[in-house]
């Protein structure tokens, strides 16, 4: 493929922004190459500068549920936007949101909505401190909550350790108050509590983590975390930035059958457009101001235009059988690669939940942990990623991040993504 147009503006863009993105995910380093800049995408395709045209999977890195360029969401932001963009005032829209998605959410009695989900799970911790007067929280290693200092905490050398700082520019009393325990391993985690549960505010996670590979959770692990927590006085939040609308429309809470106290969103809820949430229990959510003593603000928080886009999204997901699709088209796909997979086994892991799916190059038998993630052959990803790019299918470029099917995407989507799958499987592995 051609893609002069891309390559120029890249080399323009490393002029003007730092490694020529706005988020370092998109610079292609870990596959190789320059970034591809997109013109514009309608249902499951994307376009890029050059006039070539993808199969994605990447869709904005998972909130466009729908497809790109949604009739109705469209319409709704079109509409709206003829009013104002912005006003710094209340107004229905985001009211109506509200609604629908406490409406939704069984944990979710009052919402505040945010501009990202990094705000989103820094105002949710935030809150859990204010509510149980403590200062600790717990996070899971490879679990990603945005980019707030406290929050960009790795592992130390434990099990269960005091975190360290995971970027430049985080301080080691940023860190001092994250204690971070494997996921999946709940022995790690009754062992911290042990010695610390006492002092800590919240647990945070991904309850199906999305940011770091697909790891699914284990029988029952999502229950014994509520039980810890309730054992131990800490509130349980979940992070379903990402899960949140996706999964189910109850997200995965749903899916599992475990409550939190709090929820974060974002994502699928804006429709496409920058927002997030977080929301839960009437009595923790009133401790925010105006009403309480924890101080959270946002000038452009409840844009009415990412409220409309929001709207326009989830009442098609409420009222139509999405999910169910969705899951089919997974579904054919594994279906189509089942020969291959066979094939490849002992070298190439495919996982997936609802419509999210990973490929993983490893020799392992199924990923529970970050730790498996690590072990996997990013290079044999970058040269997939290639392979799969020069056929029209767009990947996330990374082999850490997931990807997305949509409503929009067609079995001759699929069809042509198999043969893409086995195609570049024969050139990356043999």
């Amino acid at each position: 493929m051609n893609r002069n147009k891309s390559e120029s503006l890249y080399k323009e863009a490393l002029q003007y922004l730092p490694g020529g993105v706005d988020s370092p995910v998109r610079a292609f380093r870990s596959v190789g190459g320059f970034p591809i800049f997109m013109e514009k995408g309608k249902g499951s395709r994307v376009t890029d500068a050059d006039g070539n045209e993808y199969i994605d999977y990447c869709m904005s890195w998972g909130p466009l549920i729908l497809g790109h360029a949604d009739d109705d969401v469209i319409a709704a932001v079109n509409e709206t936007a003829l009013s104002g963009t912005s006003f710094g005032t209340p107004h229905r829209y985001e009211v109506e949101l509200a609604k629908l998605v406490t409406g939704a959410y069984d944990s979710i009695e009052k919402i505040r909505f945010v501009n990202s989900g990094t705000e989103a799970t820094m105002s949710a911790i935030r809150l859990a401190r204010g509510f149980t007067g403590r200062d600790r929280f717990v996070k899971f290693d490879g679990c990603y909550h945005g980019h707030a200092d406290h929050l960009l905490v790795a592992a130390g050398s434990g099990l269960a350790t005091f975190g360290t700082p995971d970027s430049a520019g985080v301080t080691e009393g940023n860190a001092k108050d994250t204690l971070v325990v494997p996921y999946n391993d709940i022995d790690a985690l009754k062992s911290l509590l042990e010695k610390e549960g006492e002092t800590v505010a919240a647990i945070i996670m991904e309850p199906v983590p999305c940011n770091y590979g697909l790891i699914l959770p284990g029988e029952n692990y999502l229950k014994e975390v509520r039980a810890l927590c309730d054992k131990y006085g800490i509130l349980l939040v979940f992070d379903e930035v990402i899960t949140g609308f996706r999964l189910a429309a109850g997200g995965a809470q749903e899916l599992f059958g475990v409550k939190p106290d709090l929820t974060t969103l974002g994502k699928v809820i804006g429709g496409g457009l920058p927002v997030g949430a977080y929301g839960g229990r009437a009595d923790i959510m009133d401790k925010i101001a105006p009403d309480g003593p924890v101080y959270q603000a946002g000038t452009l928080s409840g844009n009415p235009l990412a409220m409309a886009a929001g709207i326009a999204t989830v009442k098609k997901l409420l009222e139509g059988d999405i999910y169910a699709q969705l899951e089919k088209k997974v579904a054919l796909m594994k279906e189509m690669l089942g020969k291959t997979f066979t094939a490849y086994e002992g070298r190439l892991l495919f996982a997936s939940i609802g419509s999210i799916f990973a490929f993983c190059f490893s020799d392992l038998p199924a990923i529970s942990s970050v730790d498996d993630i690590r072990k996997g052959d990013m290079e044999k990803y970058a040269a997939f990623h290639r392979e799969m790019l020069s056929r029209g299918v767009y990947l996330a470029p990374s082999g850490y991040e997931v990807a997305f099917f949509s409503a929009q995407h067609s079995e001759a989507d699929i069809i042509k993504t198999a043969t893409a799958v086995s195609d570049s499987l024969k050139v990356v592995l043999g």
